[in-house]
């Protein structure tokens, strides 16, 4: 990651502070947490298994979900935009902390969600037009396809572009891919049934059981 880095002469201690923290703000299962509350038992036996709000909307419903979306967004955003305060470095440090922290949650023995939502609020943290335009990309196709994964890859497949075009920042727009790299990765299941046919829509309605994935 050191390649990322403007500036070789950061303290390790700082670098280690700001990955640190940007881990455990990501590892907070929110999803697994408010579903419990909601009474909805553990998330990970229902659905799809996973712990993003796509399948908190489809075991629990749109309230928790929208809950679950804010909180996992605000784990992405809120290191990032702290660590941002004291140096951009730092911002690249907590982003990837934030990010695999929500992928590989050492609470849940490193079985996370697929990133979707504390990506989006990574966008919001390096700027705020970055963040509307990735998150109008997923509510554009959503509406469109009602497809959530489809969703998710189309906005981040656009996300580094979009990052160049709106930050104009190298740095940025690297961390920006590496992210896409891996979300992309970890929705390989989900590509494989949209090529099937066999891919579950959101559904607003009715609480579902269904087996197919998620994307956040």
């Amino acid at each position: 990651m050191s390649f990322l880095l403007t500036d070789s002469s950061h303290p390790i201690s700082l670098l280690a502070l700001a990955a640190i923290g940007g881990y455990l703000s990501g590892s907070v299962p929110y999803g697994l947490i408010l579903s419990r509350l909601a009474g909805a038992g553990d998330i990970r036996k229902a659905g799809s298994g996973n712990i993003g709000a796509t399948n908190v909307l489809r075991v629990v419903g749109k309230k928790v979900a929208a809950v679950t979306l804010l909180l996992d967004g605000l784990k992405g955003y809120v290191p990032v935009a702290v660590a941002g305060a004291v140096h951009p470095d730092y911002a690249v440090v907590a982003a990837f902390g934030a990010f695999f922290g929500h992928l590989f949650p050492v609470w849940l023995k490193f079985k996370g969600g697929k990133g979707v939502a504390t990506a989006l609020g990574i966008c919001f943290a390096f700027s705020w037009m970055l963040g509307a335009a990735v998150c109008g990309i997923w509510l554009f196709m959503a509406g469109a396809t009602m497809y959530s994964s489809l969703s998710a890859l189309t906005a981040f497949g656009l996300a580094p572009m979009v990052a160049l075009r709106i930050t104009q920042s190298l740095q940025t727009t690297a961390v920006i891919f590496f992210i896409t790299i891996i979300i992309w990765i970890r929705h390989h299941e989900n590509i494989r049934r949209l090529f099937k046919g066999t891919e579950s829509k959101i559904n607003f309605g009715k609480k579902s059981s269904g087996s197919n994935g998620s994307a956040a």
